[in-house]
């Protein structure tokens, strides 16, 4: 069985139904089944959008973001899907922080709920900046199937470096 990179933490049995998937050149159709349609945020505008209404439903007491784009620049090879970054600067006497939201242009044309979980990853972490149990108790709560998006996105990722964009 070959490398599945973007499933090494999972079992070794999802790994193997994955490889099978491949093997039998059926991943795409388990993909475009599950998955048939893409969103439509399509710019920085929309984008922004978006994240704003997620957060406004979610995380209304959070704070501020300053910047929210698609950004050319983040690689998944990199194992990252989007960032998050916060910035504290002193103007004068006061602190003043940035945050911002920068997702990797590669999810302008997948299905939703691809873009969905990982904006809701980045949201996360207005709150909780590591990855622990507090974080994921509140991806849930924004997305209760998490979990599972993130699995299949991890799929879809395997897939397109495999074989490229699907949709």
């Amino acid at each position: 069985m070959s490398t599945l990179k973007y499933l090494s933490a999972y079992s070794p049995d999802l790994q193997a139904q994955v490889q099978s998937l491949i093997d039998e050149d059926r991943l795409a159709r388990f993909l475009l089944d599950k998955y048939p349609t893409i969103h439509m945020v399509a710019n920085d505008k929309a984008l922004r959008d978006f994240v704003l209404g997620l957060k406004q439903t979610y995380l209304k007491k959070s704070d501020a973001l300053s910047k929210i784009v698609y950004d050319p620049k983040i690689h998944v090879v990199n194992n990252a899907l989007g960032t998050h970054s916060f910035v504290s600067r002193v103007q004068g006497h006061k602190l003043k922080s940035k945050n911002e939201i920068r997702i990797s242009t590669l999810f302008k044309k997948t299905p939703a709920e691809f873009l969905q979980m990982i904006v809701v990853h980045e949201l996360a972490h207005l709150k909780e900046k590591d990855h622990n149990k507090a974080f994921y108790q509140l991806c849930r709560h924004m997305l209760p199937d998490y979990h599972q998006l993130e699995f299949d996105l991890r799929v879809y990722l395997t897939y397109v470096e495999r074989y490229g964009n699907l949709y």
